[in-house]
């Protein structure tokens, strides 16, 4: 089994939730998402802290398989960082606040994505990146998922929210294995 997810879709999918209150936000994505793609959404909320390359946020794993994720991001506060280099693509679609980039080809130019907007980082490529106050997104990842895992685990150094993403993750894998998912 190849893909279930297309980043074309999920954005569409979104587009309802835009301008909602967060809370009804996340609960129109989530029951849209389990429409779209039956059996392979998880529908409770399960908020985790995510730390990477400097990056603190919440996340919410809504998919996961040996090559394919899907989740909720999102910073009440704000943060910037570095995106980290990984062996897949990773799809974001603005929900609410504002992601800005630069990317290592282009380091002198940012661009700044607005809700409803999809961004892209390809394989391979890194990215500087700052989400502006109340900034959430859907985001999309495509292609070998375990080349982002040291990276993420790593960098949040802190055993508890290793042990969490690791089980949340690790159980949603187990469950598409066992459907036929890969």
């Amino acid at each position: 089994m190849g893909y279930i997810f297309d980043p074309a879709r999920l954005q569409e999918i979104c587009k309802p939730a835009l301008g909602l209150e967060r809370e009804e936000m996340v609960e129109t994505i989530i029951g849209e998402l389990a429409r779209a793609y039956p059996g392979h959404i998880e529908t409770r909320q399960n908020w985790v802290f995510n730390i990477a390359g400097g990056i603190t946020g919440i996340m919410n794993v809504l998919h996961g398989s040996m090559t394919e994720y899907l989740l909720l991001f999102g910073t009440p506060g704000g943060t910037d960082g570095f995106s980290g280099r990984y062996l897949l693509d990773i799809y974001d679609v603005v929900l609410s606040g504002r992601m800005k980039t630069y990317e290592d080809d282009t380091p002198l130019k940012a661009r700044t994505f607005e809700p409803g907007e999809l961004a892209l980082l390809r394989k391979g490529r890194v990215k500087g990146v700052s989400f502006s106050e109340d900034n959430f997104m859907l985001e999309y990842g495509r292609g070998f998922i375990a080349s982002s895992l040291p990276y993420a685990l790593v960098s949040a150094n802190d055993p508890g929210i290793i042990l969490k993403t690791v089980w949340i993750y690790g159980r949603l894998v187990v469950k598409e294995i066992l459907g036929g998912k890969l």
